[in-house]
């Protein structure tokens, strides 16, 4: 090897060390940065090995048929976990770096001291985040156990109950949170932060007190519990089963397919008729003969409608509610039968095919007997003068 290339490695080396060794900030050479950047990276790399590893085992416990409010526990905890990592990483940083120190002596020059208090104001801010974030997760589990109490009851609207509740704790928990990190980490003044806040709540409430109204409406929905989901209802002009029931609104599905959302305050204020807990469906119809049939055709038909719905088993024929038929009225155009008759059980689709077969078997029996329908006309006599 020449001198001269000696030299070179030489000059190349000590051009390394001053690069390295160069001052960014006083007493904080270029190989502390890059420690910093190292551990956080390192920190951000922990954090994704500890989160693949819970879930990885959550992930066999699943298989294996464990308790599984006992792995939803443990999944709470997966992305909260890398938040931690990244706590300690920034506190972790802060030890690489020189901080300007005056008490000391010698006096020790670095980073500003104001600097030093933020940069561990905002560690700690992150870890009580990392802590709020697994706790607003571990709601799961509540929800978890709402649901296990919901599908043992009848109702259905406990089930839309439970994502509320869901929503209602989480809301909680982030504005409990945010309230302990601006006052106690941050160090600011939460009262007149939520004093101006207040100030500007005011108008924000008239603003929104529509919102409130819909939500104080679905409070009354799921305390008194009109309907449930699924069952057939009228509210106002709109008419078919509800589909969801929400903070703000209830979605009903028209029988004509369209997708109708009523605001709660309106459903809590209006009439709402609930069809789907009918025990039965009632018929009322009128049947008309001719003026031609007379009276013992009239009578006959009258018992051919009676022994008609006689022979159908899913018309009720409990004492209260016996099949009513009775000839009623001189029509101006017919001799009118009164017809009604109550369906069990009470669904739509089989009421009207209750309906088509009697009146098929009505038609038959009325042509058999030569029975004629009459529908509106008049006859006109005209007297002709002999002159």
């Amino acid at each position: 090897m020449t001198s001269l290339t000696l030299i070179k490695i030489l000059g190349s080396a000590n051009w390394w060390a001053k690069t390295i060794n160069y001052k960014i900030v006083s007493g904080n050479a270029l190989w502390r940065f890059l420690l910093v950047l190292l551990v956080i990276l390192a920190a951000m790399a922990g954090g994704r090995i500890v989160q693949y590893a819970i879930n990885n085992f959550a992930r066999r416990r699943e298989q294996r048929g464990g308790a599984k409010v006992l792995t939803i526990f443990i999944e709470c905890f997966t992305k909260p976990v890398s938040v931690v990592f990244f706590a300690i990483g920034l506190y972790l940083c802060k030890l690489c770096l020189v901080f300007e120190d005056k008490t000391a002596v010698p006096v020790i020059d670095g980073i500003s001291s104001t600097i030093e208090k933020g940069w561990t104001q905002i560690a700690n801010a992150v870890a009580a985040i990392a802590i709020a974030y697994a706790v607003y997760r571990l709601v799961d589990v509540i929800e978890y156990y709402l649901e296990l109490w919901t599908s043992k009851t009848e109702t259905k609207l406990d089930d839309m109950l439970v994502p509320v509740v869901r929503k209602a704790l989480r809301i909680t928990i982030a504005i409990i949170a945010a309230i302990y990190i601006i006052d106690n980490i941050l160090n600011q003044d939460v009262k007149s932060i939520l004093l101006g806040a207040g100030v500007g709540g005011v108008a924000i409430a008239l603003a929104a007190k529509d919102t409130i109204a819909n939500f104080f409406g679905s409070v009354t929905i799921f305390t008194d519990r009109p309907f449930q989901v699924d069952e057939l209802v009228k509210i106002g002009e709109h008419y078919g089963p509800v589909e969801e029931v929400g903070f703000r609104s209830t979605r009903i599905r028209t029988l004509q397919g369209h997708l109708v959302t009523i605001p709660n305050h309106v459903v809590a204020n209006s009439m709402v008729e609930n069809v789907g807990r009918r025990p039965f469906i009632r018929r009322t119809s009128d049947i008309t003969i001719t003026y031609d049939s007379g009276d013992k055709k009239a009578g006959r038909a009258v018992e051919i409608i009676k022994e008609v719905l006689a022979d159908v088993p899913e018309i009720n024929t409990d004492p209260d509610r016996l099949p009513r038929v009775y000839f009623s009225d001189f029509n101006d155009w017919s001799l009118n039968i009164y017809v009604s008759y109550w369906v069990k059980p009470p669904d739509y689709w089989l009421f009207q095919e209750v309906n088509e077969r009697v009146n098929l078997e009505i038609m038959k029996r009325f042509e058999a007997e030569q029975i004629e329908f009459a529908f509106p006309s008049q006859t006109l006599y005209v007297k002709q003068d002999d002159k």
